[in-house]
């Protein structure tokens, strides 16, 4: 019989909405997610753990993650940067995740740039997907991945959140408009708002 993992579940209350926090008895974050996406969450812990092989159990702070977490979403925007990770997801993703980690803080790659640095020029579509498949948000900081133009692209917990985070970690100075992928083109969101949430968008000038 196949074992099931215990991971231990934990929430905890940002300034851009709840955030679950998932890790096993290791001390290893194993996914991170926004409540509002908590499907997803779910969907991603089936998909790479099976069906029936993992188990979530409620937790307060597991192996200081919570507080960690808790004091990058403070000010500490440092607090994260050393936690400990662990995936599953395919030898590809896994590279991709790894090289995320390695984006410093306040900085922005883009996924060419992201592509060429683990040695797949030609892959950046597939980067893109591989970042858009990223169980560990924030963490393992995907949101600091961007067009090659500048603009910021998707992000699965929304824009809004990841123009929040980018300006939280300083990459985002002051008010700023920025360049936003949309189906209706290339649009404008303004970053000035205090929470990052429910910022206007629109049809950039040229």
């Amino acid at each position: 019989m196949d074992r099931v993992l215990h991971f231990l579940i934990d929430r905890i209350n940002t300034p851009i909405g709840e955030m679950f926090i998932v890790a096993d008895h290791d001390g290893n974050l194993r996914a991170t997610d926004w409540a509002d996406h908590e499907g997803r969450m779910r969907r991603l812990l089936r998909l790479h753990y099976g069906e029936h092989g993992f188990r979530l159990e409620p937790a307060r702070n597991p192996n200081g993650l919570t507080h960690a977490i808790g004091s990058y979403f403070a000010g500490e925007v440092t607090a994260i940067d050393a936690l400990p990770v662990k995936t599953a997801g395919t030898p590809f993703q896994c590279e991709v995740w790894r090289a995320l980690r390695t984006i410093a803080c306040g900085a922005t790659v883009s996924y060419t740039k992201l592509a060429e640095q683990i040695g797949r020029p030609t892959a950046v579509r597939a980067v893109g997907l591989a970042n858009g498949s990223n169980p560990i948000g924030v963490v393992v900081p995907c949101h600091r991945v961007i067009g090659s133009n500048g603009s910021l692209t998707g992000y699965g917990g929304g824009i809004e959140r990841k123009c929040w985070l980018l300006k939280h970690e300083g990459e985002i100075k002051g008010d700023l408009k920025i360049p936003v992928r949309h189906r209706d083109g290339l649009l404008e969101v303004n970053c000035d708002d205090d929470t990052g949430l429910n910022v206007p968008v629109r049809p950039m000038s040229v």
